[in-house]
């Protein structure tokens, strides 16, 4: 199958999905599409690649959070299944993918079913493993699994749970499996132990786990829960717990956020005093009722997230990516002239070298023969002197050609290759600013001319479209929809 096969398929996929569970998204591919051409031509994409690929038009949950922290057991209970294992060790040590399927399966599907499927997540994730922890990117099946789900709570959602997390003792792997996650995730719900109130011992993974999420634009995505707080009842000394773990979270750089407290209530220890346990249980209802009901709203968020992406990008494009381009290519710009002086000084020694040493006498008739055949053919001109500009511009050229390529992997290896969520790839956009045929003293970027920029509002335009048509989905501000027809 040849890549623009593969890329089809995908899309036919891609579609055939949205058909089947979001057709709400389906107009919001050609605009993808749109914005694949641009960024085609930019290099930002190779000519087989497309944007729709790199997000995941699931809505997604991920549970992330410390080792016995009730991760699965929060799962479990809101899923109404025991699909997952818990205890008060760590149970599992990889990720988990549920979604639905046509029977519930405790038995998880390994890996490479993940790995190896475009409509997920980690589609391809080996690779990213492979590139911070070499040889583990072929042990996939260590760090992913997958499980399906037949009730209605896991229909159109992906939920992930995660193996407990402790930033001290993980790999790199395993880190970046965490931020990718998180950043393709609607929802996350990152869970604390309340058995534990001092969690000075925890800065690695506050820091992990919660200074990342600080100077996010989607920051209110993370929700942040002290689970099993039943175990605070003996000593009716929740609100002390609460305000240690949030200076905790204030330290690690995050200073507002929700924070909800939860326990299970057929694993709790028992509360003796009716009125505690009537205001624990009042505490756990509520925070479980608020959190079901942002579970519940992923799937319209997803469609926000999915149409704001693009506005995102183009904004990342615009005001970050092709300035990046055109600064680069004045840095390249400017190591090849000054190499360019430097090969053209040397070559002005090399032949002042050669004429000291061969003698003035020897030059004087060098000279005169360079100088007397002027054939009528030639126009009068000296041969042997149009044949010396040649031979110095072509050694003059092989070096400044020789320069532009260097110089040109030079600077792009400053350049990331996956760059912003969707890892578009800025070396390959600025290499293909140095093709031979290109002047260095261009200033924009290939493909990014007035054309591109016309196509970039067509696509803002578009964008607010959509938006548009997504609220008249869930609002109605004029009362149209519920209004009696008139008498």
């Amino acid at each position: 199958m040849t890549p623009r096969q593969a890329l089809q398929q995908r899309l036919a996929a891609l579609d055939a999905h949205l058909r089947a569970e979001n057709p709400n998204l389906l107009p919001v591919i050609p605009t993808f599409r749109n914005f694949d051409r641009v960024l085609v031509r930019l290099g930002l994409l190779g000519p087989h690649e497309s944007l729709t690929t790199r997000i995941p038009w699931w809505p997604m949950i991920a549970v992330l959070g410390t080792f016995s922290a009730g991760k699965s057991t929060f799962l479990n209970g809101y899923l109404g299944a025991p699909l997952q294992n818990t205890g008060n060790q760590a149970v599992d040590d990889k990720f988990t993918v549920i979604c639905h399927g046509q029977e519930t399966r405790r038995e998880a599907l390994p890996g490479t079913a993940l790995n190896a499927d475009p409509r997920f997540p980690f589609y391809r994730i080996a690779d990213e493993i492979e590139k911070v922890a070499a040889g583990e990117g072929k042990r996939i099946d260590n760090y992913l699994q997958l499980k399906t789900l037949s009730g209605d709570r896991a229909r159109g959602k992906i939920f992930i749970d995660s193996p407990g997390f402790d930033a001290d003792d993980q790999r790199r792997s395993v880190l970046r499996l965490v931020d990718h996650i998180v950043e393709l995730s609607d929802l996350v719900l990152v869970f604390f132990d309340g058995r534990h109130p001092e969690p000075g011992a925890m800065q690695d993974t506050l820091k992990h786990l919660v200074a990342k999420t600080v100077d996010r634009a989607d920051a209110r995505k993370v929700c942040y829960i002290l689970n099993q707080i039943d175990t605070t009842a003996k000593e009716d000394n929740l609100e002390a717990v609460f305000g240690a773990w949030q200076r905790a979270i204030a330290q690690a750089g995050l200073v507002s956020g929700r924070f909800y407290a939860l326990y299970d209530s057929k694993s709790a220890v028992a509360i003796a005093d009716d009125a505690v346990r009537a205001r624990y249980e009042a505490r756990r209802d509520s925070d479980l009722a608020e959190l079901q009901v942002r579970i519940n709203e992923v799937e319209v968020a997803r469609a926000y997230r999915i149409v704001g992406m693009i506005d995102s990008l183009v904004k990342e494009l615009k005001g970050e990516i092709v300035p990046q381009l055109a600064a680069a290519m004045k840095r390249w710009r400017k190591l090849v002239l000054i190499g360019d002086a430097v090969w053209l000084a040397l070559l002005a020694l090399l032949f002042g070298g050669i004429a000291s040493l061969a003698g003035g006498d020897t030059v004087s008739a060098f000279l005169t023969w360079l100088t007397q055949s002027q054939p009528a053919w030639a126009g009068g001109l000296p041969v042997g002197v149009l044949a010396a500009l040649v031979v110095l511009a072509g050694l003059f050229g092989a070096g400044h050609f020789w320069l532009r390529s260097f110089m040109a992997k030079r600077v792009a290896r400053s350049l990331p290759e996956r760059y912003g969520d969707v890892d578009l790839n800025l070396q390959q956009a600025f290499l293909r600013n140095t093709r031979f045929f290109r002047s260095i003293f261009r200033k924009k970027p290939a493909g990014w001319s007035g054309g591109a920029e016309k196509r970039i509002f067509s696509i803002r335009e578009a964008v607010a479209e959509h938006v548009q048509r997504i609220n008249d989905l869930f609002t109605d501000p004029a009362g149209r929809r519920n209004r009696a027809p008139a008498e």
